[in-house]
Formats: C-alpha cells, structure tokens, sequence
C-alpha cells in the first residue's frame, strides 16, 4: 500500500471557476479520515473554503466512514482545518474580502512523507460564456491531439 499513488483531483472546480493562485495546504484528520484517504473515498461535491477566527476552514468535504473504524469513526461532512502560515493566510483573507472571490479545492494527495495535503485554488466563478471558451479550447486541444497520433 505504500507505493500506491493516492491523487483525488475536484474536475469540476476548473470548470466552474478561473484559478488565480494556487496554495498546497495541511489538513487535520483523524486516524479513521487518513485511512479512507489512502483508499480514494473522498468526494468534492459543493466543497469551499471559508475564514473563521483568522484560520481556513473547508466545508462539504466528503471523506467516508472508514469500515474497520469501530468506535472511533468520524463525521464524513465535518468541517476540517487547512494548515498555512500566517503570512498566506492574511494574504487570501485579503483576497476574499474582493468581491466574487472564492477558495475551492483542487485535489487531494499523500505526498512522499505520508502526510496528507490539498491543493486549494483562489479563484472567480466563471460566466456562462467563459465555460463555453473552455468547451471549445478543450475540444479543439483533444482534436489536436487526435490528428498528431496519426
């Protein structure tokens, strides 16, 4: 299991938002969490991030009930704590007191010591026709691709 390569990407958060800046960040866990991270049952759906007290916090983040768990299980929807310095976090607090910003997450990872980190993005929701400029140079990049094979 050690050699497993545990990356959870959020598709959808590129699609719906245009990244600016991008952090990789701590998250507290338990010992159950850690456990249904490195078995790749993480779910992004309708996740952010929010200040509380000067600290980020993420929400929505979905981690299942690790099975062997007993009676130390976890909440899957808890709020969770992402670990910064200071100095970023008074950085993207300024950031989003602008209007229309918002901290998603972009994946989730165990990077070589074991230690579970995410990715979170700042970034502003996309208009209907900026989703649509991404659908085209998606397609239009896969076409590419497809004629270079040949």
């Amino acid at each position: 299991m050690a050699d497993d390569k545990v990356y959870i990407k959020n598709k959808p958060a590129t699609f719906e938002y245009a990244i600016e800046d991008k952090l990789t960040a701590g998250i507290m866990l338990t010992g159950s969490e850690i456990k249904s991270v490195r078995n790749n049952k993480v779910s992004f759906n309708d996740s952010y991030c929010f200040f509380h007290d000067g600290e980020l916090w993420i929400r929505s983040l979905h981690i299942a009930e690790y099975v062997n768990a007993g009676y130390a299980g976890h909440d899957p929807i808890r709020e969770r704590k992402l670990l910064l310095t200071k100095r970023e976090l008074r950085k993207w607090e300024t950031k989003m007191k602008e209007k229309g910003y918002t901290i998603v997450p972009l994946a989730m990872f165990i990077n070589e010591n074991s230690i579970a980190k995410i990715e979170i993005g700042l970034g502003k929701g996309k208009k209907l026709h900026d989703k649509r400029e991404s659908i085209k140079s998606r397609d239009a990049e896969r076409e590419m691709k497809r004629y270079l094979k040949r």
